[in-house]
């Protein structure tokens, strides 16, 4: 059974961190390129970053260049999403997402909600 499960979200103070984590189980990690999205109230899901299946390469909007990081341990079945000087806009549910890039077969977990506000 394929389960990715979100974790870290909570209520922060713009300026403040917070780091989310996914943890995979039920295929084969290190296969799968892995992404955040996020989705505000009221808008669309937007890709915030992604990490290459050995975590070679990386790629952000540029909305959070500079302040976040995706980064994975593959022996963990886990990737993670550091987050500094968070700000008020960057409040949503965010999802991580697993992607065979051979297939573009694509699993989903269930997102952790960020809130940034005083």
């Amino acid at each position: 059974q394929v389960q990715l499960v979100e974790s870290g979200g909570g209520l922060v103070q713009p300026g403040g961190s917070l780091r989310l984590s996914c943890a995979a189980s039920g295929f084969t990690f290190s296969s799968y390129a892995m992404s955040w999205y996020r989705q505000a109230p009221g808008k669309g899901r937007e890709l915030v970053a992604d990490i290459t299946r050995i975590g070679d390469s990386t790629n952000y909007a540029d909305s959070v260049k500079g302040r976040f990081t995706i980064s994975r341990d593959n022996a963990k079945n886990t990737v993670y999403l550091q987050m500094n000087s968070l700000k008020p806009e960057d409040t949503a549910t965010y999802y991580c997402k697993a992607r065979l890039v051979r297939t573009g077969l694509s699993y989903w977990g269930q997102g952790t909600q960020v809130t940034v506000s005083s």
